[in-house]
């Protein structure tokens, strides 16, 4: 089964940057979507960006133009670069990967399946 590790989340003033990657390990798959998520405190998980297998992408209107979502060639890899952020921008993000098959321990498993990352704090100081 597919393990997915974030990494990249931290603490960062007001304007900076961040860089977000979310790794998948464990089988082979072919993916339908890869998106990043996010969800402040006291409030619901919502969709920041993401990215089709046909490389597709979709963006939160808070976010367009500063973040921006990529997978590596391999496309085990999804990445959210985060710029011009703002205090606004602050919560837990999590990564999600929308899978149509996986492949591990010489079996073919047919999909949907939804894995999750274990989530990366973002916190943007003003």
């Amino acid at each position: 089964q597919v393990q997915l590790v974030e990494s990249g989340g931290g603490l960062v003033q007001a304007g900076g940057s961040l860089r977000l990657s979310c790794a998948a390990f464990g089988s082979r798959f072919k993916f339908n979507a890869l998106g990043w998520y996010r969800q402040a405190p006291g409030k619901e998980r919502e969709l920041v960006a993401s990215i089709t297998s046909g490389g597709s992408t979709n963006y939160a209107e808070s976010v367009k133009g500063r973040f921006t979502i990529s997978t590596d060639n391999a496309q085990n890899t999804v990445v959210l670069q985060m710029n011009s952020l703002k205090p606004e921008d602050t919560a837990v993000y999590y990564c999600n990967f929308d899978l149509v098959w996986e492949y591990y321990s010489g079996s073919y498993y047919p999909g949907p399946w939804h894995y999750w990352g274990q989530g990366t704090q973002v916190t943007v100081s003003s």
